[in-house]
């Protein structure tokens, strides 16, 4: 393949993941086009290739004309967008079902030969969780429109910079309790590092295609289990309180008139009720990080090397643990 006059466009690439993969990219020579809502907010991936080798693009998923412009004349298109909560226009089936036919739509007429969707682990038509319901639907989408794509479905992402860590740390230096939802539920934190690993391999037609891909770390824990990590990997001590989840959809309630975003909705609370794990179909079909030839790497060789801010005295904690 010659990378350099191959071109990648990617759908989300200046966030927490996209980031990751825009920098694989770039090491291996591919010109990358970065389709963004805010081209002004990621100037931060240029210096991440060379001079004129990472473009940022203004493209809206619910605009379909913006996602055709997006990628045309790309040979790789790779659609990682995706929205934790609804506001605005800003909608879940406009966003991860409709978006995302748009862009395997654009990436069948531009004749791509790869397309790689993030989708998320449970994702499923059937789901209480209308985030999980819009994230099935969109691989229906996907696949019914580009048969041949490659869907992977992550499971919780953990790396410095990540959504849930990091949250979690904050909440613990900042409140006395911690509120426990969905205490048994099962996760199986994936390291970003890996996901991007996979991305990139996928990207570049070295895993079966028309598949769906479910990505988990080498750790199942609950979520329970989970939170005492955190606290014990930031050295506090805050008591867990179990919330039943219809006291946590009436949290809920004023954090959705905030201007801020939310720290719980009523659908998360409906995804902390469900498993968050690789299901045992796609471990015996080895469509997982086997696939890949990805060892998964584990949560406590990576925690540390960012939690630490979250210490009672940061950094000069660590040599007291």
């Amino acid at each position: 393949m010659d990378r350099a006059n191959t071109l990648v466009t990617i759908f989300g690439g200046s966030g927490f993941v996209g980031t990751q993969i825009v920098q694989l990219l770039a090491r291996k020579g591919y010109r990358i086009r970065v389709g963004v809502r805010r081209p002004d907010l990621a100037q931060h991936l240029k210096p991440l290739g060379a001079v004129g080798q990472i473009v940022p693009i203004q493209a809206n998923l619910r605009n379909a004309e913006s996602v055709r412009r997006a990628v045309n004349g790309a040979h790789i298109v790779i659609n990682l967008v995706g929205i934790g909560y609804e506001r605005g226009r800003q909608r879940f089936r406009a966003v991860h079902t409709l978006g995302a036919r748009n862009v395997a739509e654009a990436a069948k007429a531009a004749r791509a030969e790869t397309l790689v969707h993030m989708s998320a682990l449970g994702a499923d038509a059937r789901s209480p969780s209308a985030y999980a319901r819009s994230k099935a639907l969109g691989e229906d989408e996907v696949l019914s429109v580009f048969p041949e794509a490659v869907i992977i479905r992550p499971s919780i992402i953990f790396g410095n910079g990540d959504g849930f860590f990091n949250l979690m740390g904050s909440l613990a230096r900042l409140f006395p309790v911690l509120p426990l939802i969905g205490g048994n539920t099962r996760f199986q934190p994936v390291y970003v590092g890996d996901v991007a690993e996979a991305f990139v391999m996928a990207a570049e037609g070295l895993v079966k295609t028309g598949g769906i891909y479910e990505l988990g770390g080498p750790e199942v824990l609950t979520h329970k289990a989970l939170l005492r990590h955190i606290l014990a990997e930031t050295h506090r001590h805050n008591p867990l309180l179990p919330l039943p989840a219809a006291i946590g959809k009436l949290l809920a309630i004023p954090f959705a008139i905030l201007p801020f975003p939310p720290l719980l909705t009523a659908d998360q609370v409906d995804l902390l009720q469900i498993d968050n794990v690789v299901s045992p179909e796609a471990i015996r079909e080895k469509r997982t990080l086997a696939a890949f030839g990805i060892e998964p790497t584990p949560m406590d060789a990576i925690l540390p090397s960012y939690l630490w801010r979250f210490r009672r005295h940061g950094q000069f904690d660590r040599q007291t643990a």
